[in-house]
């Protein structure tokens, strides 16, 4: 009988520790240039925001190449978070250029981190939103709205176990309270503004 680990063993959980470390690195550096881009977008900043968004695409990218090898590792929450912060980035960025947000497929990642990014970019969503009441742009601020209700329901009709869906619930939870105070900020400023033109009217 042997005692420790053989050569072949060693040399198997050698490399896939290497990628796991590398996947790490690239997670890291995915998230950083998504929440730059974001940040991007809430400047208007549509060419960086672009940019930087596709580097987190390129990154992700990397992560899958890096795993190729050790299909075991995919589950684990770096490739997760790295795909959610993509799926963010670019779901925000439809909605704030007016484009179609896109699907899952058309960005090529898993639903599960998908679904966790449709309800992050709500509070992006919302930010915007506030940003919109700011400028008095009411009917911009309403269409958000909207969408950020849309988005909820989506979520909702997701109804698994959070083993299935990496907690989920909790996910649409936040997202559907966002949407409520972010309805309680906008039927304010409506009032507030339909008291100021009664003023004016005076």
């Amino acid at each position: 009988m042997t005692h420790g680990l053989s050569d072949e063993v060693r040399a198997i959980l050698d490399a896939r520790f290497a990628a796991r470390e590398a996947a790490i690195a690239e997670s890291r550096k995915a998230i950083r240039a998504a929440a730059n881009g974001i940040r991007a977008l809430h400047r208007s900043d549509w060419e960086t925001a672009d940019a930087l968004i596709a580097e987190c695409g390129d990154r992700l990218e990397s992560i899958s190449d890096a795993l190729a090898m050790n299909p075991e590792l995919f589950g684990h929450a770096v490739v997760h978070d790295a795909a959610k912060e993509f799926a963010e980035a670019r779901i925000t960025q439809a909605v704030f250029t007016a484009s179609t947000i896109p699907s899952f497929r058309d960005l090529g990642v898993d639903p599960v981190p998908y679904l966790h990014g449709l309800g992050e970019a709500v509070g992006e969503m919302r930010r915007r939103m506030l940003d919109l009441l700011r400028r008095e742009m009411l009917n911009e601020a309403e269409d958000l709205l909207q969408q950020m209700d849309d988005i909820v329901d989506q979520l909702a009709q997701a109804d698994y176990p959070d083993g299935m869906t990496n907690g989920l619930r909790r996910t649409t939870d936040v997202s559907r309270s966002l949407v409520e105070r972010s309805r309680s900020d906008l039927t304010a400023t409506v009032v507030q503004e339909r008291l100021r033109e009664d003023l004016r009217n005076r």
